[in-house]
């Protein structure tokens, strides 16, 4: 088992009481030694400040975090501002993304406008200090023009400097061996790691999945439909279609999973303890 990285990731709490919770989701995880948390930001690069408090709470303990770093809405004066001060602190891994475009958006927002062009800056101002994540699209990203399209992004990506990267989440193995497939004919050989989103809750799927492009198979979206209110058994049913789903992906040669936890720690807990004692 030790051989696949299993990796974690949150966002920053908005309120005091978050903070706490978190602090405790934290402490469970711990324990399970995770490669490292990953630590998200708000829409619009709203919660910066709370990424990085977190990033070196986490890092304090004496644990490896990766904030997310996103350029859209920055310039490289305030991306060479936190670069520094992550540097200074011994942060040695970002997540380096897009990001989101303010809703309503029109024009161009910061002096970068593509990750490709984030990760050469980080590159540039940084030289290797940083191991850098960018992100992987199995389903395309909801933007791209097409898959074609999408392929040659995330090869800039990596040709850009990305070490490794993660994918959006989604439940159909075969779109995650086909896109590292279709990378490598590409000639792209960094990690790719699959990313997890545990199933407890259908309303809020449905709305993540429509907002970021990740499909949903009809035959599980129907089996949730039907169980209306019923969270165990949606839990129970999540629970098992995730699992399985972690299992082929491993067996299949991904080198790593990293889950969206979305803060809670027993969803994805109860993964990971399957997949290590099975």
């Amino acid at each position: 088992m030790a051989h696949h990285s299993y990796s974690i990731e949150f966002f920053p709490p908005k309120t005091p009481e978050g903070a706490e919770k978190l602090r405790a989701t934290r402490k469970q995880f711990a324990e399970l030694r995770p490669e490292y948390f990953s630590v998200t930001f708000g829409a619009a690069g709203s919660t910066q400040a709370g990424t990085r408090d977190t990033v070196f709470e986490i890092h304090n303990e004496g644990l490896k975090a990766a904030p997310h770093l996103s350029c859209i809405g920055r310039s490289r004066a305030d991306l060479r501002e936190i670069l520094r001060e992550y540097q200074a602190h011994g942060i040695r891994q970002v997540v380096a993304l897009r990001g989101d475009l303010p809703s309503g958006f029109g024009g161009s927002s910061g002096e970068l406008t593509h990750a490709s062009e984030l990760i050469e800056f980080i590159r540039a101002e940084s030289g290797d200090w940083f191991h850098i994540e960018a992100a992987a699209y199995p389903e395309m990203h909801p933007q791209a023009k097409s898959p074609q399209d999408d392929l040659q992004n995330f090869v800039r990506k990596v040709k850009a400097g990305a070490n490794s990267a993660i994918t959006q989440y989604f439940y159909n193995a075969d779109a995650y061996f086909r896109f590292v497939d279709e990378a490598h004919k590409a000639g792209v050989d960094v990690p790719v790691v699959a990313g997890i989103m545990p199933i407890t809750n259908y309303t809020q799927l449905m709305r993540f999945s429509d907002m970021c492009g990740a499909e949903i198979p009809r035959w599980i979206r129907l089996k949730l439909a039907s169980y209306g209110d019923d969270s165990e058994s949606i839990r129970a049913f999540g629970l098992d279609v995730v699992t399985r789903m972690c299992e082929q992906l491993l067996e299949g040669g991904a080198p790593g999973l990293h889950f969206y936890t979305l803060n809670q720690a027993a969803p994805t807990m109860a993964i990971w303890q399957r997949l290590v004692n099975r």
